[in-house]
């Protein structure tokens, strides 16, 4: 998988056509994943917002209570995770995942995509304790979860128990240096120059110093544990370590884990020994920080 070799020259695909061949390969991906960690899936909506509601086969009573909201990667533009990110996780928690699909750009720039998930998060809290939740994503989802942490912070809404911000970025004003040297399959494929453009069609018109649109501008003191994982070939393996120093310098029970040679959101393939290894990883993450069974709300969507 390391060696593999992907054209030098940019896709001239267009937005719906990218969308497509992401839908198609996410596809092909779930199957691969379900038959390694399989789960019942639901599309459903919560609070007007579509979602996948991902649900293991069991689920012990002393876990019932619990819920694990995911916001998926694909760049704000596609939905590269919906499935892969939810299926691993739902089955080694034995916690449900709410799997949000929030509006995309360029036709829904920032902070359409905040808007949707906390939205969720709202509904979610009618139902279960902020210390039974936990937020996380990929990529696009990563940078979301943090962006979203800080927007609930702002309305004044109990934070969730927990966070996952698995390759992602909290400073979309400037590049990270890894931006530089790595493409989406880290060594191979084409390279953009990095630069203020970069995620323009999400950004809009905001400020890029934003705290919620750049987290790593907000006060992040408070904000819940977190697990940060990238790779050492990962295109946004500055951002991401970079947010969690300033998750560290806020007094946050941070966590960083760094792959060896793998590239960007390399656990896509639910097939590599890495990506068993990751999912396990964040699974038992989870599985610490969420609280203990109460005699408060408990239960949840399950279609």
């Amino acid at each position: 998988m390391v060696a593999r070799s992907y054209p030098d020259v940019a896709s001239a695909d267009t937005l719906a056509e990218q969308r497509a061949k992401v839908d198609a390969w996410q596809s092909g991906a779930a199957a691969q994943a379900l038959s390694l960690y399989p789960v019942n899936i639901v599309s459903s909506t919560l609070a007007g917002v579509p979602v996948r509601v991902v649900t293991p086969l069991s689920i012990p009573e002393a876990k019932a209570h619990r819920v694990l909201m995911n916001v998926h990667g694909g760049g704000f533009r596609v939905d590269s995770g919906s499935f892969t990110e939810s299926i691993p996780i739902a089955n080694l928690t034995q916690t449900r995942v709410v799997s949000v699909l929030y509006r995309l750009a360029p036709e829904h720039p920032f902070p359409a995509a905040v808007d949707d998930g906390v939205a969720v998060y709202r509904e979610l809290l009618r139902n279960y304790e902020p210390r039974s939740i936990g937020l996380y994503g990929t990529s696009a989802g990563a940078i979301l979860t943090a962006e979203i942490s800080v927007r609930l912070r702002q309305l004044g809404l109990p934070l969730p128990a927990a966070l996952g911000i698995f390759s992602g970025t909290g400073d979309l004003s400037q590049p990270g240096d890894s931006q530089s040297f790595f493409a989406l399959h880290g060594l191979a494929g084409h390279l953009d120059m990095p630069g203020a453009s970069a995620n323009a069609d999400y950004a809009g018109s905001t400020d890029r110093r934003d705290p919620v649109l750049s987290p790593i501008y907000a006060d992040l003191r408070g904000m819940p544990p977190a697990l940060f994982v990238t790779s050492t070939r990962d295109l946004l393996l500055s951002g991401t370590v970079n947010l969690h120093r300033a998750f560290i310098r806020a007094g946050v029970d941070a966590r960083l884990v760094v792959f060896e040679a793998l590239h960007h959101t390399f656990w896509g393939d639910p097939t590599l020994p890495e990506s068993k290894e990751v999912h396990q990883m964040m699974a038992d993450f989870f599985n610490e920080r969420l609280g203990a069974a109460s005699s408060g709300k408990a239960g949840g969507p399950t279609r």
